[in-house]
């Protein structure tokens, strides 16, 4: 940190109550969102509320510091980046504070989504939709004056203001709403701007009247067209859709919508995009909610990333729109979608074919055409990206098939390829370029293609900014837009912000950047590359480059990868129920919890713009200790990022330089650890189950005190497989399998080892248990300690790529040891024997669920009649094998299965075993906690055995593996039944 930056942050944290962090990992965190720039701010300040904001701004007014406002950074023009203080308010102003009827008062930092879910009770919501309205903020949506695909229902942002609470450049907070024009103000501060601006614009009604484009949407500059109506000047309007550089929103009262009873989407085929505007120019007289275009590109995409597109996306389909209606009556609602079919496919022949529904689950998923595929774009492999700067044109409707051919004819002069999405019945066009932005002749062609692009808009009358506003990428251009308008909103700047701390460099600037300037570096650095960089800048970038020796593996393709890949879209922020995601940032939605932020931060130091020395600091082993190795990251981006292996690099660098406490080393060695408890099984049982003696294990070995444990068993499963004969190879004909046992159903539930032989020969399958085999290393990998998990997998490896040789498939019956076989384990080692274990490796109901489907699974099972609560564990859904623990279940009669979706359950293998991580491991999994409490549900079941240790912390009922079910079913382990009736302990689990 420099001394400035050291300075503001002692100053500040002198002032406020909230966090103040200007070190290097929170600027570069913060130095980037979804665009395509990076600017590194000073720092990061995160208001508690008013008076933090107030503090902060008077801060920067005296110090002339600039201030960024930012809600979940998810902009794709740059809005809230800049070189000053960043103020997130997602983290602590994010409350509901007052629902009244039709308005509901919030604070800047509310998600969009979760705005929505709480009016929900209430039948209404907030009717402007924009695409990330899942992680985006109210702050950000009033800011920008979002709308999104349901514009032609509910209109913009700007329209469902009441009123704002506002910070000014002074620090004095105004209410902004409709305010007299020729009566005295009781506020002299609002007075004295309403009154400078009311002559403004009454001055400059020609240029206004004359500026304003001929579009229906409209986000570029400041909205000056209808703020004066009457003796009233609408001073909410003019604030809405600033981009944070006229005043700080600190709170919000909006006006709510009821919510449709009804919904229906009809998907329309086209095999010319301009059929397809001309059936959407019919479209905007059937009073249709929604009407989203599509190219070929992304249906192409969509059918690649999803089986079920690939079924009803035709082959041939040149463009598509999304349709959708909305109404209180089905049946009404049903004729409704019927006309829209019979005008545009049959009546005028422009569709070729269509596809409707009112189902719920069908009409998500035909919606997840609309807001999915386009992040999707970044799971390209190869150098080339979708490019937003110039994704935001907006034009009058009825020039759009027309618009569309200029469109093509432009890309064609520059030797570019795009995507686009458009909002077609109110001319929105999302247009993204197919650019290398490693590549010195594609940054070339970012400005005049922009500008080529902008003039045909002008053309037209249209305005290069529908939604997104101006931000970074369009403000180099707004002045040739609009003209002698353009000094009218310089003047409404200086009137707000005369010092120009909010914000500068939006919407009005003296010298606004080109698109192509502070570009995220995409490509990893070299010693060269970086004395490149140095020397262009005069040698005035304030970093050094030192290289890192990588602890895992990865190829030089991996490494660009990995450098490029996260666009920053921020939907790994989301906390939707209908979504797993990250459970640490859905308890503490910090940025630094967001998996977006450990790829901001390896990236950093892949590229050189963060030093590598950080890698061995605490402040970013704190970062990187908020992943816990879940992988629903990986599962969820839209680009596939794989940030697990990303943070298991960024904890090995540490781990290599300083270790790891005691503590945690005993953690990466659980076999040791369970030796030593095994061999005193009865003492080890009696201490797990005394609050004394666990007061001393939480203060000796870091064991959380209130944590349930199993008790060990008398005996180890490796030692009764020798007994039973299991660990010696024989002569089989059909199906065998390897058992790799690993250390829960090892040391603790040999039950459950018992129950996984019986089911499988009473299958036909030979099972053996190789008795050299050691536990998988998960608990190691999960930590960093590469070269323990190394040693583990150096040991397993040959025994196990042996055994495929011979024949044998891997089958594990825990998840988190398969996980570690097939996707650890190729980080850890470069060998072909890795991938074959790796290809040869399953979950033992995996395994059973796909003989079903073979129909080779035995099907004499007996009733059981009971429900039960089953839970997907994070690290058999990271498998990608869709649920076979409950299908297998689902066979056997009597049974009730009763899936608790309720995300994560919090364990993460030894992380919710820790004391330091006991509440946030509770608080993470407290709805699976809370779920198994209700009534209906007699036992738990789940493959995982620390999820099981979870579901069983707030409930006595049993969580019960599904092979122990099926053996009860089976009638092989009669014995087991019991546990359909036991009842847990205070400190053990059953």
């Amino acid at each position: 940190m420099d001394k400035e930056r050291e300075r503001i942050q002692a100053d500040l944290r002198g002032l406020i109550d909230g966090d103040v962090r200007c070190d290097d990992v929170f600027v570069q965190m913060y130095a980037s969102d979804a665009s395509v720039y990076e600017i590194r701010p000073l720092g990061v300040v995160r208001p508690r509320g008013l008076a933090d904001v107030v503090a902060c701004v008077q801060y920067a007014a005296k110090n002339g510091v600039p201030i960024h406002a930012r809600g979940a950074g998810s902009g794709v023009a740059g809005e809230s980046l800049g070189p000053g203080l960043v103020l997130d308010f997602s983290y602590y102003m994010r409350r509901v504070l007052e629902v009244k009827d039709d308005l509901v008062r919030i604070q800047p930092g509310i998600v969009h989504a979760e705005l929505n879910r709480t009016l929900l009770p209430c039948g209404r919501l907030f009717g402007p939709d924009p695409a990330t309205r899942s992680v985006t903020t109210m702050g950000s949506v009033l800011a920008l004056d979002g709308s999104g695909s349901h514009w032609p229902q509910y209109g913009s942002a700007r329209g469902r203001v009441e009123r704002l609470q506002v910070v000014l450049a002074d620090g004095s907070v105004i209410e902004a709403e409709n305010v007299p024009i020729n009566q005295p103000d009781a506020d002299p501060r609002r007075g004295e701007i309403v009154r400078r601006l009311v002559d403004l614009l009454q001055r400059h009604q020609p240029e206004i009247l004359k500026g304003r484009p001929k579009s229906f949407v409209n986000r570029s500059g400041y909205h000056v067209y209808d703020v004066l109506q009457g003796e009233q000047f609408r001073l909410a309007d003019l604030i809405v859709g600033s981009e944070g550089t006229l005043g700080l929103i600190t709170e919000a009262t909006v006006r709510t919508d009821p919510r449709p009873k009804h919904r229906g989407v009809v998907l329309l085929f086209f095999d010319r995009l301009e059929n397809a505007a001309q059936a959407a120019l019919l479209l905007s007289t059937m009073g249709v909610s929604a009407c989203d275009l599509m190219d070929r590109r992304l249906l192409t995409i969509s059918r690649e990333v999803d089986v079920r597109f690939d079924l009803i996306i035709p082959r041939d389909a040149e463009a598509m729109l999304l349709v959708e209606q909305c109404g209180d009556d089905a049946s009404e609602l049903r004729e409704r979608l019927k006309q829209v079919i019979a005008r545009v496919q049959r009546r005028k022949k422009l569709a070729f074919d269509s596809r409707m529904t009112m189902d719920k689950e069908e009409r998500d998923l035909f919606w997840h055409l609309a807001r999915r595929v386009v992040p999707r774009l970044h799971r390209l492999r190869g150098s080339t990206r979708p490019i937003p700067f110039v994704e935001d044109i907006a034009i009058p409707p009825h020039v759009l098939p027309e618009f569309l051919v200029t469109i093509q004819n432009v890309q064609k002069a520059h030797q570019v390829t795009a995507t686009l999405f458009a909002h077609a019945v109110h001319g929105q066009l999302h247009i993204r370029p197919f650019l290398d932005l490693s590549n010195p002749d594609d940054i070339r062609k970012m400005q005049g293609l922009a500008q080529d692009l902008y003039e045909e808009t002008l053309k037209v009358g249209g305005t290069i900014s529908g939604e997104h506003g101006d931000g970074l990428s369009r403000t180099w251009f707004a002045q040739k837009q609009h003209g002698d308008l353009y000094e009218v909103f310089r003047s409404v700047k200086r009137i707000f912000d005369p010092n120009n701390i909010f914000n500068p460099g939006k919407v009005v600037a003296d010298a606004p950047q080109p698109p192509s300037k502070n570009l995220r570096p995409v490509v990893a650095a070299t010693a060269e590359s970086f004395a490149a960089e140095t020397e262009l800048s005069g040698g005035e970038n304030g970093r050094e480059f030192h290289p890192i020796k990588l602890q895992i593996i990865w190829t030089p393709d991996d490494i660009a990868h990995a450098a490029r890949t996260c666009n920053g879209c921020g939907r790994c922020r989301t906390e939707s129920p209908e979504e797993r995601m990250c459970p640490i940032f859905r308890f503490a939605p910090r940025e630094e919890a967001s998996p977006r932020a450990k790829a901001n931060l390896i990236r950093g130091v892949l590229t050189g713009r963060l030093n590598s020395n950080e890698l061995t600091k605490d402040h970013l082993k704190a970062v990187s200790d908020l992943c816990v190795n879940c992988h629903q990251c990986r599962l969820e981006c839209p680009a596939s990022v794989d940030i697990p292996k990303l943070v298991l690099e960024a904890k090995a660098q540490y781990v290599a330089t300083n270790g790891l406490p005691p503590t945690e080393t005993l953690f990466t060695r659980l076999d040791k650890m369970c030796q030593v408890g095994s061999s005193f099984a009865t003492l080890s049982n009696w201490a797990f189950g005394s609050p004394a003696m666990r007061w001393l294990m939480e203060k000796t070995v870091g064991i959380a005190q209130g944590r349930k444990l199993p008790r060990f068993a008398m005996r180890t499963f490796l030692r009764e497989a020798q007994r039973r004969r299991l660990t010696r190879q024989g002569r089989f004909e059909g199906r065998k399998v390897l058992y790799f046992v690993d250390v829960y159903a090892n040391w603790f539930d040999v039950e459950l080892a018992n129950a996984f032989v019986s089911v499988m020969r009473h299958n036909g399958v030979a099972v053996f248990v190789h008795p050299r085999q050691v536990p998988s290393g998960m608990s190691a990998v999960s930590v960093g300690a590469v070269d323990t998990a190394r040693r583990y997998a150096m040991r397993n490896i040959p025994l196990l790529a042996e055994a495929v040789r011979q024949g044998y498939q891997i089958v594990t019956t825990e998840p988190s040891a398969t996980l570690c076989l097939k996707h650890e384990y190729p980080s850890l080692l470069d060998d072909d024997d890795v991938r074959l274990v790796a290809n040869n490796t399953s979950d033992a109901c995996d395994y059973l669920w796909k003989m079903h489907q073979g129909g080779n699974l035995e099907l004499d099972l007996s009733p059981i009649n009971a429900t039960a609560g089953y839970h997907l564990p994070c690290h058999m859904r990271a498998l990608e094998v869709g649920s076979p623990g409950e299908n297998l279940l689902r066979l056997i009669p009597g049974i009730s299965i009763k899936r608790i979706e309720k995300g994560c359950s919090g364990m993460a293998g030894t992380f919710g075993l820790k004391r330091k991580n006991y509440r946030s491991s509770l608080r993470a999994g407290w709805g699976v906690i809370s779920a198994l409490r209700d009534p209906v549900i007699q036992v738990g079941t789940t493959e995982c055995s620390a999820c099981k240790m979870q579901m069983e912390q707030g409930t006595t009922k049993p969580t019960i593996h599904p092979l122990k079910l099926l053996a009860i079913s089976y009638g092989l382990m009669p014995e087991l039944s019991r546990l359909l009736t036991t009842r847990g302990e205070e400190l053990i689990v059953t």
